[in-house]
């Protein structure tokens, strides 16, 4: 967890601070050092959750949010929106960003602000969000780590190399979702859940052999190095003062291969171009044959 952030939410419960603390791509809205609402880009939003859920609709959530901000404790909202639905929806979407914002630390800053609509309808301490966020585990853990939940899409296997396989209702909803194209936070915002929750579904499912591990990022994500300036990665012949500035830097000693190998992450494989293939005038048929005894070999190996 980031410490600096523990620290500013346990001052602001301290001096009963009410506002809003933005940290990262998402803030804490605080009511008299209680923490009321969160939001981070990169879980699903409440309001997301309320109507994908089929609790209310978009005049319903209005409603909503019109019943909290005016009145000690929302009513009913239209629909199924009660005020402990809305209450659970809140505490489940607090939970969510909590757990990805304390996970990578970013610039704080604290404004002062009206207490937040959802003041009426959630509160929770410090205490007890931090107490929730160490409870589900180590976000750096696994072949899944919470940096990935919005950076790598998901892809399925394309062969289940065990015969039975038992998923819950979720790990269903989940898997079902999978297309390789889309992230962890793509697939929350599809199905209306969780961040968190459609994690732990991809982690498991990995686990089971019907997910692929997640692609390792290029060598440049790893150390934090910019982009190449082009395509293929050669400078600009141009750019003559960006020669000078790598001029003056000074040389890097050389590593034994052994201790370069060891800390050197693995790099993608490089792809040979493909020479240039004469296209026939006219198309035969493949042998039938030929390809009865490749996809065979294929069976094999996989």
């Amino acid at each position: 967890m980031d410490s600096e952030l523990v620290l500013e939410l346990r001052r602001l419960e301290q001096q009963c601070g009410t506002g809003a603390l933005t940290v990262g791509d998402g803030a804490f809205h605080l009511v008299e050092g209680a923490i009321v609402a969160a939001e981070c880009r990169r879980t699903t939003g409440l309001d997301r959750m309320a109507v994908t859920a089929g609790l209310t609709d978009a005049e319903g959530w209005r409603r909503a949010r019109a019943a909290a901000a005016g009145g000690p404790r929302p009513g009913p909202a239209g629909g199924l929106l009660t005020s402990l639905r809305l209450e659970t929806l809140a505490l489940l979407s607090v939970f969510d960003a909590a757990y990805m914002l304390l996970a990578a630390p970013g610039p704080l800053e604290f404004r002062a602000g009206p207490p937040h609509w959802l003041a009426a309808a959630c509160r929770i301490t410090p205490g007890a969000l931090l107490h929730e966020c160490a409870r589900r585990g180590d976000p750096a853990a696994g072949e899944w780590p919470v940096e990935l939940v919005d950076r790598v899409a998901v892809v399925p296997v394309r062969r289940v190399r065990r015969r039975r396989v038992v998923l819950t209702g979720g790990q269903a909803e989940v898997l079902a979702a999978v297309d390789a194209r889309h992230s962890i936070t793509a697939i929350a915002e599809e199905l209306g859940r969780t961040t968190y929750g459609c994690l732990l579904a991809v982690r498991e499912l990995t686990a089971a052999g019907l997910i692929e591990p997640p692609v390792m990022l290029t060598l440049a994500d790893h150390i934090g190095l910019p982009a190449p300036p082009d395509a293929g990665g050669r400078p600009d012949p141009g750019d003559r003062t960006g020669a000078r500035h790598r001029a003056a830097e000074p040389a890097v000693p050389a590593q034994p291969a052994s201790a370069a190998a060891d800390s050197m992450p693995p790099l993608r494989r490089r792809i040979r171009q493909a020479a240039a293939v004469t296209v026939p005038d006219r198309w035969e048929p493949p042998d039938r044959d030929v390809l009865i005894r490749l996809r065979a070999a294929l069976e094999e190996l996989a």
